[in-house]
């Protein structure tokens, strides 16, 4: 598959969402970026803004099995990767597969389970395994996790740890609608009460797991030139420099901002990454690994704006 015929493959997946889910463009983009990255995404917002039926058209149009866990206080960690259970019929021990054996998983609210919980997600997303009794057992090449979280200040939530956030390659903040799309999701969503099938809004399969593959591998002959690997460095090493942050990004964030740079530029249809490509998507890939300094805190400083006056600073290569 060539540069090109990922960026055609991209639109038509934007256009079979775009079906279902009004607005959202910027999140499409991310999730696109994401899944030709090899990466995983965090969505962060009120209810009801179309998160969950996004995740579950996105999943559709692609062609991916779509699995979704419900993350609630009470939940265990065999509760999402299975276990082995006894079988008295046969005296013998049964694997039960967990819901996270699919290939895009919405992990809705995972930030209203424990931490003990959320740690059931680490080694599946860095190495796509799932070990259970000490058995390995490997998840699909197309995995993916789709999470999303109510805003840290709701009740009945718990942070997810540094090492949770550090496995998202993107944090996306979906905020409500403009007045026009508002308008147009009362009129087309409030016409279908509880439709909330991708299928009932007509969005139909545009690829499959083997195309993504193709499109991965695509992705992966985008060429990187030594200044914009400079200028990724000097963005990840500048966030370890300001008073502000008590803690910046990992060389890990370094290595998936180049990733995520080379699947921009294959989405726009280009076999080399641009400058652009890599300070349209520092904000998402940096706000959920910066931690603010408590001086920053009590000065009532936001992430969002330290990110942005670091990329402000650091010169791109012209």
């Amino acid at each position: 598959m060539t540069v090109e015929e990922v960026r055609n493959l991209a639109m038509a997946i934007r256009q079979e969402v775009g079906k279902a889910v009004v607005g959202q463009e910027a999140t499409v983009e991310l999730m696109l970026v994401a899944l030709f990255a090899g990466g995983h995404i965090l969505l962060e917002g009120p209810p009801g803004t179309a998160k969950t039926l996004l995740a579950n058209s996105f999943a559709h149009a692609v062609g991916l099995q779509f699995g979704r866990i419900q993350f609630t206080p009470d939940l265990m960690p065999g509760d999402i990767i299975g276990a082995n259970l006894f079988n008295f019929q046969t005296s013998e021990f049964t694997l039960t597969r967990g819901p996270i054996f699919t290939d895009l998983l919405l992990a809705d609210e995972i930030n209203r389970t424990p931490p003990k919980t959320q740690a059931a997600l680490l080694e599946a997303m860095q190495e796509r395994t799932v070990t259970i009794d000490g058995e390995s057992l490997p998840l699909g090449d197309r995995f993916m996790v789709v999470a999303t979280q109510n805003p840290i200040e709701q009740q009945g939530v718990y942070p997810l740890p540094e090492a949770q956030l550090d496995r998202f390659l993107f944090k996306q903040t979906v905020d409500y609608p403009s007045a026009a799309e508002e308008r147009k999701i009362i009129a087309t969503h409030g016409a279908k009460v509880g439709a909330m099938e991708p299928e009932g809004w007509g969005v139909e399969h545009r690829t499959d797991a083997a195309k993504i593959g193709e499109a991965v591998a695509a992705v992966g002959t985008v060429r990187l030139v030594d200044e914009v690997i400079d200028y990724i460095a000097a963005l990840i090493r500048g966030t370890r420099d300001v008073a502000d942050l008590e803690s910046g990004a990992s060389p890990r964030a370094g290595a998936m901002l180049a990733g995520a740079a080379r699947a921009r530029a294959a989405i726009d249809g280009r076999d080399f990454v641009i400058p652009d490509d890599v300070k349209q998507l520092a904000p998402a890939l940096l706000r959920h690994r910066l931690i603010l300094s408590p001086a920053a805190e009590i000065d009532g400083r936001v992430v969002e704006e330290v990110v942005h006056s670091i990329i402000e600073t650091i010169e791109a290569p012209r």
